[in-house]
């Protein structure tokens, strides 16, 4: 059976002038059963249609802050680099996807900006304007839980995993503020956050504020998040 190709966005590097990628988002993508490919960083609309009409799923995955011109928000202070490029591809390439009814699955950046181009909100910086107890940008080893999330019974998320609460890894300085219209939430964290979105009206496009990558090899239930993505696009 042909295994499902998946593209995998870029992580961008602006000091070392580069593209790159970790190693646990392509091994979590080959490991469920995919064959992952790195995305070129591309503003080219005719580029990202090929690529669209090409593979059969997306990962939109982590980096620099979602700029705030995607929801229609001024800048603040805190809010930190971006990647102009980056948010560009990836709005067409996830209208794209979206009107194309392709598998999309979006980890920490990767929910945000979901999110955001869908009609959504954004905190740009928790400690300020979600002040809490609560680790959300937590020290190495970055494959350890540092908080748990309540998972909505209703929801898919609940429907695959079987829980009500899943201790989760945590790396991030912005979140989802008010959900997009076409959005359901999925699980939050213990101070209130969103950490996981669905679009119920797609076959799939998925999204978690936490890092399944990270903790694949040491959680069941990351693998099995992975291989729901991976199944959704046969």
């Amino acid at each position: 059976m042909k295994k499902p190709l998946i593209g995998v966005v870029p992580l961008v590097d602006f000091e070392k002038e580069c593209y790159w990628m970790l190693p646990n988002y392509m091994k979590g993508i080959e490991i469920s059963g995919g064959v992952p490919v790195m995305l070129p960083l591309t503003e080219d609309k005719e580029v990202i249609k090929q690529l669209v009409n090409t593979c059969d799923g997306f990962l939109f995955t982590g980096g620099q802050d979602v700029a705030p011109r995607i929801y229609n928000a001024k800048k603040s202070e805190l809010c930190g680099e971006s990647c102009s490029q980056r948010d560009n591809m990836e709005t067409e390439l996830f209208r794209l996807a979206y009107d194309a009814d392709k598998s999309v699955f979006g980890i920490c950046r990767g929910i945000q900006f979901i999110n955001a181009v869908m009609g959504g909100t954004l905190y740009q910086d928790l400690n300020t304007e979600h002040p809490s107890t609560a680790v959300h940008h937590q020290p190495h080893p970055y494959d350890k839980p540092i908080h748990s999330v309540s998972i909505n019974k209703n929801s898919p998320l609940h429907k695959l995993l079987n829980v009500d609460l899943l201790n989760v890894t945590s790396l991030h300085h912005q979140a989802v503020k008010d959900i997009a219209p076409n959005l359901e939430c999925m699980a939050v964290s213990e101070d209130g956050l969103v950490e996981a979105v669905c679009a119920p009206d797609k076959n799939f496009i998925w999204a978690v504020q936490w890092h399944p990558e990270y903790s694949f090899f040491t959680d069941e239930n990351s693998r099995k998040i992975f291989k729901k993505f991976i199944d959704s696009t046969n």
